[in-house]
């Protein structure tokens, strides 16, 4: 009795303390795509903008996409010395959670990059033009009447929005300029809209609205129709606003693929007729 209870105090005393600040590889998300025998942890990312299994970290980005550096020690060199930004900010966090649609931009090397889903679900490493990095999209997750009696708006990057037009309404797309802050357009949520779906097994994939289900006290599903004619069904929380629908296109450039999945036989297909022509 006396020995259990003196083992009972110990554990109650031994318990983790705060935040966690270590990530096991084998834990780290997928499309992170590390292999698994080259370390045990992972660079866990910072909390910020976007959530942790939702994000890459600068560190991969740079050292595992873009081959920029050969180490830790090297993606530290190049960020310390405040060569990197994102969404037209300087970050010199190594651990920085950049996430879905973030513009990140090289100065030196007047490089300017998206992060936007390929059609497997993993962050492409997509380059853009100049005059695209000065804007984003984002999506709107939140909105509301603040204590002095204006309207704002939250969007899925935490960023808020103030004073923001009263049409605006959760599950629109808002483009973002990255200088001001302004937003610059407003695409409603509707069907023939062009979504890209960003979470679920579907992620990545891009196509038109065709019809939304409505589930009170459940989750709302919504039918998308990709350009080769395939449907499927996805929840509305995990759908991204890319377009206005109709013959226009994009608002922002796609990564190669164009957001269509194909099946394994046809990318072998694909790469067969590659290979010879």
């Amino acid at each position: 009795g006396a020995d259990s209870s003196f083992f009972f105090q110990r554990t109650v005393f031994t318990m983790a303390r705060g935040p966690k600040k270590h990530l096991k590889r084998l834990n780290a998300p997928r499309h992170w795509m590390l292999s698994k025998g080259l370390g045990v942890y992972a660079p866990r990312p910072s909390t910020g903008p976007h959530k942790l299994r939702e994000c890459l970290p600068l560190v991969i980005f740079l050292r595992n996409r873009l081959q920029y550096a050969l180490n830790y020690h090297e993606t530290k060199m190049i960020l310390k010395q405040r060569q990197i930004l994102v969404d037209g900010r300087v970050r010199t966090d190594l651990n920085f959670p950049a996430g879905f649609m973030d513009v990140i931009s090289i100065p030196k090397t007047n490089e300017h990059f998206r992060l936007i889903f390929d059609t497997k679900g993993r962050f492409a490493v997509h380059s853009i033009k100049p005059e695209e990095a000065k804007f984003k999209l984002a999506k709107v997750v939140k909105q509301g009447v603040s204590e002095g009696g204006f309207n704002y708006v939250v969007c899925h990057d935490g960023r808020t929005i103030p004073y923001a037009d009263p049409i605006i309404k959760v599950n629109d797309t808002v483009k973002v300029n990255l200088e001001t802050g302004r937003v610059m357009d407003t695409v409603k949520f509707e069907p023939g809209v062009l979504v890209m779906a960003i979470r679920g097994r579907n992620s990545g994939r891009v196509g038109h609205v065709v019809s939304t289900e409505r589930h009170p006290g459940s989750f709302d599903i919504v039918h998308v129709k990709d350009s080769l004619g395939q449907t499927f069904a996805t929840r509305l929380v995990n759908v991204f606003i890319i377009g206005k629908g109709g013959k226009e296109k994009s608002i922002v450039s796609l990564p190669r693929g164009k957001g269509v999945k194909l099946t394994i036989a046809e990318e072998r297909d694909r790469r067969l007729k590659a290979k010879q022509a």
